[in-house]
This record gives C-alpha cells, structure tokens and sequence, in this order.
C-alpha cells in the first residue's frame, strides 16, 4: 500500500514545483474542454508533494479551468454559426432542456464543475448564446467552489500524518 508520505516523496524527485504547477494549469484547462481528464488528482498530488504550493496550485487550477470553460463557451457559438451558415437552418430552441437552461440562464453555470454534465452545460450555453461574461463568472463560483473543497480536504487528509 502506497502512503501520501511515499507518493509525496515520489513527487519530490521527479517534479520540481514550477513544473507541478504548469502540470496542474495544463490539466485543468483540458479537464475544462471537451477532452478527458482530472485536475483534482493533479492538484491533489501536487498539494501532497509540495504543500507550501497549495494556494499557487489553486490559483493555476482555477485560472486553467476557467480558460478552458472560455473555449468551450466559443467552440459551442462557434459551431452553431457554423452550422446555420452551412445548413441554412435555424435551430429548435424549444426542447424542454433548452427552455430549462435559458429560464435558469448563466446562474446555471455554477453546475460546470460536475463530471461530464458541466462540460456540455458550457458548450450549450455558448450554442445558446447566452451571455458570456456572467456565465463565466457563474463557472469561476462553481469551479472555484469545488477546489476549494479539494483543498480543504487535503489539509485535512495532510494533518493526519
């Protein structure tokens, strides 16, 4: 069995904290995108590496996160020009999740940060159209909110060795 002590030392020999820092950016802004991925555990292991990085691998965390949110939220307009220039057809907006997502509007956003779910909430909310800088902060709450929890819970999973 592998301890947080070992898997810290681990860390230690093989990446210096600017790179664990880089590392937990670049995940973070794929996890944000269409593309799989999982920042808490990058985070998670840089937090246990290097413990005096947690408030940097916060703040690169969320940065990367809500960068990749931002392209998602283009890709999603992006692709829904596209698609009416090339088709000449103008969507449906009246499916019963769409109505649902334009009453509750960019405060929808603070669920981003679920697993699978919140990436299409950010692609459906630029499809939509809905607009750009109070989604994004909705997303920053929500993002914002869950590494915060992370963080917390790795303090205290860290001051019980």
């Amino acid at each position: 069995m592998v301890s947080i002590t070992d898997l810290s030392l681990w860390l230690q020999s093989w990446v210096p904290p600017d790179w664990g820092l880089a590392g937990v950016f670049a995940s973070a802004f794929l996890s944000a995108t269409v593309l799989p991925g999982s920042s808490e555990l990058v985070l998670a292991a840089l937090i246990t590496a290097y413990p005096d990085q947690a408030w940097p691998g916060f703040a690169a965390a969320l940065s990367g996160n809500v960068l990749g949110c931002v392209l998602t939220y283009w890709m999603g307009a992006w692709s829904r020009q596209g698609y009416q220039r090339f088709q000449k057809y103008q969507i449906n907006n009246q499916g019963v999740h769409v109505q649902r997502l334009r009453r509750w509007g960019p405060p929808a956003m603070v669920l981003s940060f679920l697993p699978l779910v919140g990436d299409a909430l950010v692609l459906a909310a630029g499809w939509m159209r809905l607009p750009f800088w109070p989604c994004m902060a909705w997303v920053a709450i929500g993002k914002g909110t869950r590494y915060l929890l992370l963080l917390l819970g790795m303090w205290g999973l860290l001051s019980f060795q």
